[in-house]
């Protein structure tokens, strides 16, 4: 398993590319990628989908991946316990479920 910063970095190796030409075909600068790469930024959530299909993967393994990149620091940041995950597991399937009976949510 690896940070969002760390996958990025790998594709970009696999790719052959320096973080320049890499930055210029998901439509991000290098000192940006420099950045995400190295966990001091995040990944632009817009350019998602670019960067699925430029590095060949589905767009929902990135998101996953993307979203709990998100998860892991909040927990960290608020010096939370493992134990929140499965607590926002419990959560997200209350609330989907809330909301396929309320009409609002298409599964």
């Amino acid at each position: 398993m690896a940070t969002f910063g760390e996958f990025l970095r790998k594709e970009r190796e696999n790719k052959g590319l320096n973080q320049s030409e890499f930055g210029q075909e998901i439509g991000i600068i290098m000192t940006d990628i420099s950045k995400i790469e190295n966990g001091r930024k995040k990944f632009p959530f817009t350019n998602l989908e670019k960067l699925a299909k430029f590095i060949e993967k589905d767009i929902e393994e990135l998101k996953t991946l993307f979203v709990a990149d998100i998860l892991v620091d909040e927990v960290h940041k608020y010096n939370c316990s493992d134990n929140v995950f499965s607590v926002a597991e419990e959560q997200s399937r209350y609330v989907k479920s809330k909301n396929v009976k309320q009409g609002k949510l298409k599964l």
